[in-house]
């Protein structure tokens, strides 16, 4: 055995914390690099306002004896939402209302503020659970915060007491 003491090597503070900041930029890149695979990207949550054009999914009824259109998603009969209120369709995450009879509406489950399933629509607004966000009936905007913007309109098609969720 030698009687050398260990040699302790000691770093200047701000070399340490540099190359532990370059080497957690090297693996954010890494993260978000290419494998080779399909990439999809996900829909921000929070999105800017649509405007007035954007804001009105098409819901027109269908003339009777026209197909409701190019396939998508059956979600239920007219009579299961009621005039002046909604319902919440979780499986497709979808709300849908007729704030007038005969005049429907669609739009995103998803609640703007923190991505929770809104969860009933009474009293003319969609209700979120989580933190109380309510969005109007008519066009999906805001009528309580802490929701920072409207939902989201959804496309659906009305045709022979059905409601169908285009795809």
């Amino acid at each position: 055995m030698s009687d050398e003491a260990p040699r302790v090597i000691t770093h200047p503070r701000r070399t340490v914390l540099a190359g532990v900041g370059v080497a957690g930029i090297g693996v954010a890149l890494t993260a978000c690099g290419s494998s080779g695979g399909s990439t999809t990207a996900a829909a921000p949550t929070d999105q800017a306002s649509p405007s007035a054009a954007d804001s009105a999914p098409s819901t027109a009824p269908a003339p009777a004896g026209s197909a409701a259109g190019g396939g998508g998603t059956a979600l239920g009969a007219t009579s299961e939402v009621p005039v002046g209120g909604g319902k919440v369709f979780t499986a497709e995450k979808v709300v849908v209302t007729q704030p007038k009879a005969g005049e429907f509406k669609a739009f995103t489950a998803i609640c703007t503020h923190m991505g929770c399933t809104v969860g009933s629509v009474s009293g003319g607004t969609i209700n979120c659970p989580c933190h109380g966000s309510q969005y109007h009936i008519t066009d999906g905007t805001v009528a309580r915060g802490p929701a920072p913007s409207p939902l989201a309109p959804e496309t659906i098609s009305v045709a022979n007491g059905e409601i169908t969720l285009s795809s």
